[in-house]
């Protein structure tokens, strides 16, 4: 199957690009590729030359803190062009040349709390990025039956290439024999980039439709999560020290401090999630 894709090389991009081929192809539009999301023509011309029946699109300014300080511009924020513009230039190209469109999203789009969020919760995004993906979601949603959202929730599991996900962001600190202070109280749910791939190999070969909650099989505080990198990775307990949320982010953007987001609605597909500790072993084996 021919994919043509924007985000490709990013840290979600590249493991889905890695894992699904040879039986996927891809061509990645990105800026590393000459190509600007937020240039309706440009993006507009590359789809129409594709004979790709998906796009893929993973691009995005993902960088919670630094979409906050760009709120105040609004739809003059590069946060803004690239998550919400570039979405709409890509669902023109979409709807105008016939292509099915995959959309990236995130559990940020949801407040947080003890509620445990499915695709029937209408989101009620905090901060500017979650703002702007939600708009984006918003955008997609007018392929009808040619768009599918795919919400992740915290993806590791890259080895190379991109920016660290927060499992690699927890074992540099580890291995220099550092501190690693983590929120007892800041609740989310890990994913697998392997799960995330899966997922999406699952839903594309049977021209699913809609949104998709694409994320691991539990919830656990970021205190457990660092607890668990350390027994897997063989680093001293005592080097993971509890904290709080509100004191971890303090001056930074506001954010749900539990997200509980549920894989309920693909596991009824017969879809099976790998649980963060399995996760973990699997990067060890990869790493060794």
């Amino acid at each position: 199957m021919k994919i043509i894709g924007t985000g490709l090389s990013g840290l979600v991009g590249s493991y889905v690009v890695q894992f699904l081929s040879p039986s996927f192809t891809f061509e990645n539009l990105s800026l590393e590729t000459g190509v600007d999301i937020t240039n309706r023509h440009d993006i507009q011309w590359h789809i129409a030359s594709s004979d790709a029946s998906w796009v893929f699109h993973f691009a995005a300014k993902t960088n919670v803190d630094e979409a906050e300080q760009e709120i105040d511009l609004g739809e003059e924020s590069s946060t803004w062009k690239v998550n919400v513009l570039g979405t709409r230039h890509i669902v023109e190209a979409c709807r105008k040349y016939r292509k099915k469109l995959l959309y990236l999203s995130t559990d940020f789009v949801f407040p947080g709390g003890k509620k445990v969020f499915t695709e029937r919760h209408k989101p009620s995004p905090i901060g500017w990025y979650a703002m702007t993906k939600y708009m984006g979601e918003k955008e997609v949603r007018m392929l009808g039956k040619n768009a599918l959202i795919v919400r992740i929730s915290f993806p590791y599991g890259a080895l190379c290439g991109s920016r660290p996900d927060f499992v690699q962001r927890m074992i540099q600190v580890l291995k220099q024999g550092k501190t690693l202070s983590a929120p007892v109280d800041q609740i989310f749910v890990p994913t697998h980039l392997q799960t995330i791939a899966e997922g999406i190999r699952l839903l594309v070969e049977r021209n699913s439709f809609g949104v998709y909650h694409v994320v691991g099989p539990s919830a656990i505080s970021a205190y457990e999560a660092a607890q668990s990198v350390a027994k897997v990775f063989g680093y001293s307990f005592s080097l993971v020290q509890k904290t709080s949320a509100q004191e971890f982010y303090k001056g930074r953007a506001p954010r749900a401090f539990q997200l509980l987001i549920s894989n309920a609605k693909i596991t009824k597909l017969g879809f099976q999630a790998i649980s963060f500790e399995e996760g973990l072993k699997t990067i060890k084996k990869e790493i060794v």
